[in-house]
C-alpha cells in the first residue's frame, strides 16, 4: 500500500505540547484514499529536523507529504504557499541555536513553491466548517527549515512526490475552574483538536486528489 507522511514537531519555547504532533500522531495508520498515513515526530531543532525527515523519505516512500506545524498567534489552518532560503531566529531552538540571516541550504534557490493544492485544501476546509485560508509565509524559524528543506530534498528528485506545509492553530488554552465546578473549561482561543486531525484530513485527501485546479 501506498504510504503519506505527515510530520508534527515536538514541544519548544517552553511548551509542554506541541498542537501540530497532536494531531497528526492521531491520524497514524488511517487509510485514505488507499493510501498509509505514517506520522512521525520532528525534533524543533533546524539541523536534526532535517536529518530525521531525510531518513523518513528513504524509509517510508511517500507518495505524499505534509509536514504540519504549531503557529501562535493564528485562529485559522493555513496550508503555505512558499519556504524560503533562510533560517533567522527569534528564539532559540530545542538545542540553543539561534541562527541569523543564514541559509537552509547554502546556493540553493530563493524559495521554492509547495506542490500541495493550498487553494483547494482551504476550499475544501471552510466547506467543512473549518476556518482557513491560505498562508503567503511561513516564517523563518525550523517550521520554514523543514517546508524548504523537504522542497529541496523532492526537487532533487524530480519532484516526483508532492509535498508542502500546513500550520495549525495552538490547542485551546484551559481556563481556571470555577469553584466547585471540579473543571477547567476551554479558553477563547486555540482550536479544538478534532478539528485539527480533521483538517489534516481533508488536506490529506485533497492532495492525493488527481488531478487538481488550484
Amino acid at each position: 500500500m501506498k504510504t503519506v507522511l505527515l510530520t508534527g514537531f515536538e514541544p519548544f519555547g517552553g511548551g509542554k505540547v506541541n498542537s501540530s504532533w497532536e494531531a497528526v500522531r492521531r491520524l497514524n495508520g488511517r487509510v485514505i484514499r488507499g493510501h498509509r498515513i505514517v506520522a512521525r515526530r520532528l525534533a524543533t531543532v533546524y539541523d536534526q529536523s532535517l536529518a530525521t525527515l531525510r531518513r523518513h523519505l528513504t524509509t517510508v516512500k511517500p507518495a505524499l507529504v505534509i509536514c504540519v506545524g504549531q503557529a501562535a498567534g493564528r485562529a485559522e489552518v493555513t496550508p503555505e504557499r512558499v519556504a524560503i532560503n533562510v533560517d533567522d531566529s527569534r528564539i532559540p531552538d530545542n538545542a540553543g541555536r539561534k541562527p541569523v540571516d543564514g541559509p537552509v541550504v547554502p546556493g540553493g534557490p530563493v524559495a521554492y513553491w509547495s506542490t500541495l493544492p493550498v487553494k483547494a485544501i482551504v476550499r475544501a476546509l471552510r466547506r467543512c466548517g473549518i476556518s482557513a485560508s491560505v498562508s503567503p509565509t511561513a516564517g523563518t524559524f525550523v517550521c520554514n527549515h523543514v517546508f524548504y528543506g523537504l522542497m529541496h530534498e523532492l526537487a532533487k528528485n524530480g519532484n516526483q512526490v508532492r509535498g508542502g506545509f500546513i500550520h495549525v492553530p495552538l490547542l485551546p488554552a484551559p481556563t481556571t475552574p470555577r469553584r466547585g465546578s471540579g473543571r477547567a473549561k476551554s479558553g477563547p482561543s486555540g482550536l479544538p483538536l478534532e478539528m485539527m486531525v480533521e483538517a489534516l484530513k481533508v488536506a490529506v485527501r485533497e492532495s492525493l486528489r488527481p488531478p487538481w485546479h488550484d
